[in-house]
């Protein structure tokens, strides 16, 4: 899918270093709310000279190409010029558009979206449900402006919050979640309530992180790896316990699926940002207490335990 605006700077958030307040929204808003449904499109018979129009009378880049409402392919901007260059700016579009097109999905959470525009460097996805419909389409611009709203929502909530509203919560608690194996539209869900529950608390902000990234990973861990688990969460006044218990397939090898960087995940999972091999690693890292039981076929229960008072800097 080239695009001229591949060498656009990187969306300055990251999914995994941005402040808690940050990570909670781009794992709590879905993609289908920040896209564009409005989408401008284009059929596989219409000239490229055509398509060169749509983009100049609605000032875009780039149109995705559709037949009976499923994206076929897209045409960018870079693929007009190098028409206008070779001569074959009146040939129909299914005759030069890209075909494998890289989409995201509507349920997936935002952080999708910042991974792909901050790996690919395309100025914009095309997004579809989960009938492989064109539902509409992602930009930068449409991440930064949604976050920057959801954010002003965040931050009078909080100054509500600091006025008095609500009352204190208990310094004990427990939280149960339950994954489900490659259901990537609730990823995230276990920690970001996992993080809420903390912030009533007046946690230490390095602690939240702690406990946000090590029950983070554990969940995409079962969502990408396993057969479906639970995430179980103690609130204790002098720790956190998180419990991810999973049902399978096992890991054959402990020691080994600890190195960073070691992993099982196949191209697809590594396609949407996961599969790196950090996520035990990063677990075993925040954690002041750590230990991972697991065979082939019997699952694998690990166990990360963050001291509230522990001085330990997650960096």
């Amino acid at each position: 899918m080239s695009d001229s605006a591949q060498n656009k700077e990187d969306i300055p958030i990251s999914t995994v270093d941005s402040p808690s307040a940050v990570l909670e929204l781009i794992y709590q808003l879905k993609i289908k709310d920040v896209m564009v449904s409005a989408v401008i499109t284009a059929k596989k018979t219409d000239t490229l000279r055509h398509i060169q129009a749509l983009m100049r009378e609605n000032y875009i880049t780039g149109i995705p190409i559709t037949e009976e409402g499923l994206l076929a392919g897209i045409v960018s901007i870079d693929d007009i010029v190098t028409a206008l260059d070779k001569g074959f700016i009146d040939c129909p579009a299914e005759e030069r558009m890209t075909r494998d097109v890289i989409v995201l999905e509507d349920d997936m959470p935002l952080s999708f979206a910042i991974s792909y525009l901050n790996k690919y460097r395309y100025g914009r996805f095309p997004v579809v449900n989960k009938n492989k419909e064109l539902v509409g389409i992602i930009t930068s611009k449409d991440v930064i402006g949604s976050l920057l709203v959801e954010m002003n929502r965040e931050v009078l909530r909080l100054e509500k919050m600091n006025q008095g509203e609500g009352g204190t919560a208990s310094a004990y608690a427990e939280m149960e979640f339950a994954t489900v194996k490659f259901d990537f539209e609730l990823a995230g869900r276990a920690s970001t309530e996992i993080k809420k529950a903390l912030k009533q608390r007046n946690m230490d902000p390095k602690i939240i992180r702690r406990v946000a990234i090590a029950s983070y990973e554990l969940e995409i861990n079962q969502v990408v790896h396993s057969n479906g688990g639970t995430i179980r969460c103690t609130i204790q006044p002098d720790k956190v316990i998180i419990v991810a218990a999973d049902t399978g397939p096992g890991i054959a090898d402990v020691n080994l699926a600890l190195q960073e960087g070691w992993s099982t995940a196949n191209e697809w999972i590594r396609s949407l940002g996961f599969g790196a091999g950090m996520g035990l690693a990063n677990t075993k890292r925040v954690s002041d207490e750590f230990s991972i039981s697991s065979a082939p076929g019997s699952g694998t229960t690990v166990r990360s335990v963050v001291s509230t008072n522990s001085p330990k800097d997650e960096a």
